[in-house]
């Protein structure tokens, strides 16, 4: 059945949520949901575990704010402020390890046995919190498997998708010490020019965790394009072994929706579809849902409401003629390889 097929959900944003309020212990429907931060809620610790979520990368996920001290100062910090940049992304590093300690999740390959339903690596998406380079294997020894350089915005490393600058000096001495220590490089939310300096390094494991395919969401005159990836860097990503994540985030899946409308997973899941054509197999497509990523599940497909539901997804997959195999690679398969993971077996 494929309810019990694993998942491996490339990219949530838990930390985050757990730093602007939410209980991520607690059972989905015993939220507070007049507190939370984004409702109404898919995801928390225990419904991810319902929902067979096997794997995922969590995020370190902080930006740079001309409020710091707004509704989002727990994540913030001042333009170019590292050394402010650096404590709330330890905040959040430690939420983690704090829920390592108390067995809701362990870490990729941790050497300790543990029975936790959640296997967890880290993603810091934008990497300001990193004071230089030379600090990543501080970051590596804890959990760290991949970063992205930038959100938006520009970073002390990169130009985000809301600019059109490329790599800097630092981003450069970054990706140099990632391929070193082999963290993979996610392209999500880069700008289009910072996306052509990375790729130029042919050392590091490259990755889109979170983003969907640029053909089906119109041309470089629509707003927000750089957000999404062109064909030619999902062929590249293809080429270097590198996997591609659906988000379902709804207006990032189809254009011109009202104002409440919903796509359908069908809408959705043209997009792994397309990732799959341009590889030739679905070897490089995989999930990155971005639940209650700044969003609530109002702002996902029809029909996905919460994490449990993850697998219709993978129902509309088999209605299309995909194999059981492909499947499995999509679910949680590709990823699980792109991280030297052994596969992950039905429970």
């Amino acid at each position: 059945m494929l309810s019990d097929q694993p998942i491996f959900d490339a990219h949530l944003d838990l930390a985050y949520l757990a730093e602007l309020g939410r209980d991520l212990t607690l059972p989905l429907d015993d939220l507070d949901l007049l507190s939370d931060p984004h409702a109404p809620a898919a995801v928390t610790l225990p419904e991810l575990a319902a929902a067979n979520v096997r794997r995922c990368l969590g995020t370190i996920f902080t930006e740079a704010s001309s409020d710091p001290d707004g509704r989002y100062a727990p994540v913030s910090y001042p333009p170019g402020d590292a050394t402010a940049a650096y404590f709330k992304g330890v905040n959040q590093l430690n939420r983690y390890h704090a829920w390592a300690r108390d067995g809701l999740i362990r870490f990729f390959e941790e050497e300790a046995p543990s029975q936790a339903p959640i296997e967890l690596g880290i993603l810091v998406e934008c990497a300001d919190p990193i004071i230089s380079p030379h600090d990543l294997s501080f970051w590596a020894a804890r959990g760290v498997v991949a970063i992205g350089l930038t959100w938006v915005h520009q970073s002390r490393y990169a130009g985000g998708n809301a600019t059109d600058t490329g790599l800097t000096d630092l981003g450069r001495e970054l990706i140099k010490e990632m391929a070193r220590l082999d963290i993979a490089l996610d392209l999500s939310h880069l700008s289009q020019r910072s996306t052509m300096d990375a790729l130029d390094f042919a050392d590091v494991r490259v990755c889109a965790t979170h983003s969907n395919c640029r053909a089906l969401l119109g041309d470089r005159n629509t707003e927000g394009w750089q957000r999404h990836i062109d064909d030619d860097t999902i062929a590249a990503v293809c080429a270097r072994g590198g996997v591609i994540g659906l988000n379902l985030y709804r207006g990032f899946i189809r254009l011109g929706l009202g104002e409440t409308d919903r796509p359908t997973i069908s809408n959705a899941v043209d997009h792994i579809d397309h990732v799959c054509q341009i590889a030739g197999s679905a070897r490089h497509a995989g999930i990155g849902s971005d639940l209650d990523g700044g969003f609530g599940a109002t702002s996902l497909p029809q029909g996905i409401d919460r994490a449990r539901d993850l697998h219709k997804i993978l129902e509309e997959l088999g209605r299309r003629g995909y194999s059981d195999a492909d499947i499995s690679d999509i679910a949680c398969n590709n990823w699980s390889r792109f991280f030297s993971l052994e596969a992950a077996t039905a429970q």
